[in-house]
């Protein structure tokens, strides 16, 4: 199965809650009014969720947010169980350390859509050296910047400049007149800030 590409707001009208992917960064007046009702033309009623149906729309929520299929979240959730702490909190550690995440997170793109798109047609370096791959995994000190191209860099820095009020994580740091960031720290559950129940999806898997 292919990637989804249809309306993005009928995914957050599915859910509930506004999963930014529309393009806005901020809360949205309109989209907010539109996540009353679920698809559908007249608006599809909200049933009563089972456990099962509730650890499910976390699970789908925490898909939709970071743009994977399924195959790919089985694979980060694995990785996240063998690794030491709580399994919940490092999967949420590892999708905010995809590369595309955080070229979305420096501001350099409205979307996680865009920005792996950014980084598929290698306009993405890390520590100077391209990377294609939206999924790599950033450590901490590594360098993150744009290609040296003038389209490029004209892009970013519009957009940026454009989104100026928004703040950024504090894991990571950025140089607006070069436009080189550094990841500072390992991100936490508390920087993601999703309106996901994590701990449902734990529980989906250990069934």
């Amino acid at each position: 199965m292919g990637r989804y590409t249809g309306p993005v707001v009928r995914l957050s009208r599915r859910e509930g809650v506004n999963l930014f992917l529309k393009g806005s960064r901020r809360s949205d007046d309109k989209i907010a009014k539109r996540l009353e009702q679920a698809p559908g033309m007249h608006g599809a009623r909200r049933g009563k969720l089972s456990d099962y149906g509730m650890q499910l729309r976390e699970k789908q929520k925490l898909k939709r947010i970071y743009g994977l299929l399924e195959r790919q979240f089985r694979v980060f959730f694995k990785r996240a169980s063998r690794q030491q702490g709580v399994t919940g909190e490092n999967l949420i550690q590892l999708l905010e350390s995809r590369l595309d995440n955080v070229v979305y997170r420096l501001l350099f793109v409205q979307t996680r859509r865009e920005a792996r798109q950014m980084v598929n047609h290698g306009h993405i370096l890390v520590n100077d050296k391209p990377v294609n791959i939206p999924s790599y995994i950033v450590k901490v000190g590594d360098k993150i910047s744009p290609k040296k191209k003038d389209a490029t860099i004209a892009r970013i820095k519009a957009r940026v400049e454009s989104l100026d009020d928004y703040p950024l994580p504090d894991w990571l740091s950025l140089d607006k007149s070069t436009f080189e960031a550094k990841v500072l720290r390992s991100p936490s559950k508390a920087d993601a800030q999703l309106p996901v129940e994590e701990s449902l999806i734990v529980e989906l898997f250990s069934k």
